[in-house]
Parts: structure tokens; C-alpha cells; sequence
């Protein structure tokens, strides 16, 4: 059992299981009744995305420095008591079932996915992989 941490809208693996959208927004332009056929997500939970002001902070993040800004910033919202819950309910799951996550970036490794990632592993999850994937 594990964690996938996924590009949205990229095509599933097999046995991914549940593709959990951790965006601050839906897709543009989808129907809401496509979202799962087209790949994009499941279900949509916006609790683990950056804050709008945060998010910002990362599209616009250029250097090492303003990067690790972005991820402090990001960590210490998923600190709060419900994020942190919802952090620690996707580890327990992640030792029962395939789950995945994912954001639409496309690289991880500029992406909220790659401290949620970290996050996850921090807490003993389950997450396929060792380093941000599909660069």
C-alpha cells in the first residue's frame, strides 16, 4: 500500500487508487461530473493546498532563498491542528490502501507536492519513491 504523489490530469497508474486533489482551485473549464474521467482528481481537498497568499509565493519563487520561504511558510500551514490531522490521516491510510495526492504543476520539484511529500514521509507514510517524480 502506498502513497502516490501525482501530476493532475496525468494518467493514472494502475492501482493507484482514490486521486485525491490537493488544489486550491478545480480545474478550469472541466465540468465538475469530469473531473474524475478526465483524470483530474476524485475528490477535491483543498485543506492540504497553500493558502492563496502562499500558493503566490511559490509560482513566484525564482531563487533557493525564496523557495525555502515558500516551504516555510507552507509547512507551518500544514501545522495547523486540521491539517495536521488530515496529514497524519493519509500516513495511517497510506499502511491500509493506495492513495494518491497531486496539484497541477508540472514539476514536482517546483510544486507544494514535494513538501507535502516530505510531510508525508515525516509522519511515516507510505509514499512511493524516495525524491519528487516525473521530472
Amino acid at each position: 500500500m502506498v502513497i502516490r504523489i501525482v501530476r493532475l490530469g496525468s494518467p493514472r497508474a494502475e492501482g493507484e487508487g482514490l486521486r485525491i486533489g490537493t488544489v486550491r482551485r478545480p480545474p478550469r473549464g472541466v465540468p465538475k461530473s469530469e473531473f474524475a474521467s478526465q483524470n483530474w482528481y476524485d475528490v477535491w481537498y483543498p485543506n492540504l493546498a497553500p493558502s492563496v497568499d502562499t500558493m503566490k509565493l511559490g509560482q513566484e519563487a525564482s531563487t533557493p532563498a525564496q523557495w525555502a520561504a515558500f516551504s516555510r511558510k507552507y509547512r507551518a500551514e500544514m501545522g495547523a491542528p486540521e491539517a495536521s490531522r488530515s496529514l497524519d490521516l493519509l500516513a495511517a491510510l497510506s499502511h491500509q490502501t493506495n492513495v494518491s495526492v497531486g496539484c497541477y504543476c508540472a514539476s514536482e520539484a517546483h510544486c507544494h507536492r514535494s513538501v507535502l511529500r516530505a510531510l508525508l514521509l515525516e509522519r511515516g507514510a507510505q509514499v512511493e519513491g524516495q525524491g519528487p517524480v516525473g521530472e
